[in-house]
């Protein structure tokens, strides 16, 4: 029963991720432009309907039929309707499907291995943030900080709790996530004149730290090398990707930290078992 629990609620709170990888930058955008104008001393841009994670309704991107709570049952509905609005039988993209089923899996999986207790609560949490902020920087190159900032206090709160690893390394794990990435790109820009990253992943990369110790960072920066290489190189050979168009490299982080947070352990034994004289 708490697996499948696990499982449903994990395909509800997907439903929502949806919601929120496709809301929240333009939230964020509104808020922006609204303070370069105060900035600026100019008028504010005129006020539209209510837009929020909660209002309006969502609805069909292509006629604006209001989806019904029936039209709107993760999975199922997409798969009733065969992936087209039930007004003007337009295509709706598999990606809303796809992201409540692959966050109901690794709902699942999370409880399965933590159980349902604070720590697979706070597991559950740490996967969900994780995979609205992959979306999120995939769509606009994004990390919001509404999300970061918080993904990392609550990690050094879950660790001070006897969550996942000892406060201490949770704290310098904060620390030298962030440092990591932020000197290497203060270093890149000084001899290349570029920005070769965003400030959102050090942040996020101090959120992992937060949560997993700075003794998982490496591991961290070396999965999401790999992981980064391997899809960046397969974009450009089956997809002909133009390689100077920038890729984000917040996906990876989160993919690494991830998997990290789950097996970190176990490949650093096998890693040293293996470099062992």
């Amino acid at each position: 029963m708490a697996l499948i629990s696990a499982t449903v609620l994990g395909l509800l709170v997907g439903s929502f991720l949806n919601v929120v990888i496709y809301r929240l930058p333009k939230m964020l955008q509104s808020e922006w432009r609204s303070q370069c104008c105060e900035l600026l001393e100019q008028a504010p841009p005129e006020p539209q309907t209510t837009f929020n994670l909660i209002t309006p309704n969502s609805t069909c991107p292509h006629c604006g039929h209001g989806i019904k709570p029936w039209e709107n049952v993760p999975v199922i509905s997409y798969l009733v309707l065969r992936g087209k609005c039930s007004a003007c039988k337009g295509r709706i993209s598999a990606r809303y499907p796809i992201i409540e089923l692959v966050t109901g899996l690794l709902s699942l999986f999370v409880i399965h291995q933590f159980g349902v207790t604070g720590v697979g609560l706070a597991a559950l949490v740490f996967t969900w943030s994780l995979i609205a902020l992959t979306m999120i920087d995939i769509d606009t190159q994004l990390l919001p900080d509404v999300i970061t900032l918080p993904l990392l206090w609550l990690g050094l709160i879950v660790n001070h709790l006897g969550g996942f690893v000892p406060l201490e390394d949770a704290l310098w794990g904060a620390v030298a996530g962030y440092l990591s990435l932020w000197s290497i790109y203060w270093l890149f820009k000084l001899l290349t004149g570029k920005e070769g990253m965003g400030y959102g992943d050090f942040k996020l990369l101090g959120a992992l730290g937060a949560w997993l110790g700075w003794q998982m960072l490496p591991l961290v920066v070396l999965l999401s090398s790999l992981v980064g290489a391997v899809i960046g190189i397969g974009m450009m050979l089956i997809l002909g990707r133009d390689k100077n168009i920038p890729i984000p490299f917040g996906p990876y982080l989160a993919i690494a930290g991830w998997i990290a947070f789950i097996w970190g352990d176990s490949l650093l034994q096998q890693y040293l078992q293996f470099a062992a004289p």
